[in-house]
């Protein structure tokens, strides 16, 4: 019998969502029935702990009689139980300095980590995540702080909506001016994103056409690296010169900000390639947005006027650009920017009922059964006491 713990959220503040709803994890144990789920009681999680009793799921205090422990953020490494095999996002694999302690301890403590963001298939694409919801909600906060700089209609915060349902029916009440858009990207998060703006109804363009015509109704267009990036020795674009040595582009996004209003952006960013525009070109009359959702969150990254994230309680603040500070979230001489880094966590009932559905499917076979497609093996970052071979290079990272 293999058994299953779904851990209290141990990371302050504590993250509402959870691997598996209370219905699928009575729907594991009836297709795996040599495997028992548990939860760990929790006064936090958007699933109380009454719900997961009334689907028939033991919920205890103690997990230390489980072989698998699953969550959703880092657990804290005082927290971690020794010989265990724990599955979560550890945002240690790009050497995050405030998660050193975590994989130090997983490692002393011979600890199996399985982090979802290293869950690939064999052409290192993700199986899982909760990108699709990031951009959802990144997409609807955009388009209310759009709302809110200009009195143009007013609805729910997307956190302040019970669901994805009700969500929608705010959409009903919102009535755009022929604003232009531009998305980023072409991903898990980018797909969001347009999920959210074709329930709105907003007509999809060609990036030409967003440069060239003006309509009478919103619009958007969808850019992917190719669009606004160029190689700095003027041969032709190569996907795999992009990816392999990004530092030999430079961004030529500049060509779209006069004609867009608000952008949304979902792409992924390499750390040497060129940032989408630099400060002094968000001076330039040329520079026409008015409203960033960086949706992506990187800091000190491609959106220069991400200068710190934002929550969910408050999820704008202003950027101005003459003076590069913080202002007011919706002066008019300041970028509206939202810049919210757990945005899944505004609806988290749809977010991680998506997220377990592609657990169950995508990762519970590998791992109950057999890992033929060595999928787990793929995204286990330590095991045994030691890192494993695609993850050695965090050995500086962990022992210095």
């Amino acid at each position: 019998m293999t058994k299953i713990g779904i851990i209290k959220e141990g990371k302050v503040p504590p993250d509402l969502r959870v691997p598996f709803t209370p219905d699928q994890c009575k729907l594991i144990m009836e297709h795996f029935p040599e495997t028992k789920v548990v939860v760990q009681t929790s006064p936090f999680r958007i699933y109380k702990d009454e719900e997961y009793k009334n689907a028939g799921i033991d919920v205890v205090n103690d997990l230390s009689d489980c072989d698998i422990i699953m969550g959703i953020k880092e657990v804290p490494a005082k927290e971690l139980i020794p010989n265990k095999t724990y599955f979560f996002f550890s945002h240690t694999i790009k050497k995050q300095p405030h998660n050193k302690p975590l994989l130090k301890t997983a490692l002393q403590n011979n600890i199996t980590l399985v982090d979802y963001e290293c869950l690939t298939d064999e052409e290192n694409n993700r199986v899982i995540g909760f990108g699709h919801y990031a951009g959802i909600v990144g997409a609807y906060n955009g388009i209310f702080g759009y709302g809110k700089r200009y009195n143009l209609f007013s609805v729910k915060r997307a956190s302040d909506c019970h669901d994805k349902e009700e969500l929608l029916n705010e959409l009903k009440k919102i009535n755009l001016p022929n604003l232009k858009i531009i998305v980023t990207g072409n991903g898990r998060v980018a797909n969001g994103a347009i999920e959210l703006l074709g329930l709105l109804h907003i007509r999809r363009i060609t990036p030409y056409e967003f440069t060239h015509y003006t309509f009478r109704e919103p619009t958007y267009t969808q850019l992917d690296s190719f669009n606004y990036n160029e190689p700095t020795d003027g041969t032709p674009w190569s996907w795999e010169v992009f990816f392999k040595q990004p530092e030999k582009f430079r961004s030529t996004f500049m060509k779209y900000t006069r004609w867009c209003d608000l952008l949304i952006h979902c792409s992924y960013w390499d750390t040497r390639a060129p940032k989408l525009f630099s400060k002094e070109e968000m001076r330039s009359p040329e520079f026409g947005i008015s409203v960033i959702a960086d949706v992506s969150c990187d800091m000190n990254g491609p959106i220069p006027s991400t200068i710190r994230s934002s929550t969910i309680q408050e999820p704008f603040y202003g950027y101005n650009p003459v003076t590069e500070k913080e202002d007011d979230s919706f002066s008019q001489k300041s970028v509206t920017v939202m810049a919210v880094d757990n945005l899944p966590c505004e609806l988290p009932r749809d977010a991680s009922e998506s997220f377990g559905k592609e657990l169950i499917e995508k990762v519970l076979p590998s791992l109950l059964a057999k890992d033929e497609d060595k999928l787990i093996e793929r995204g286990t970052i330590a095991k045994d006491g030691k890192l494993m071979q695609r993850f050695e290079y965090l050995k500086d990272y962990v022992y210095l």
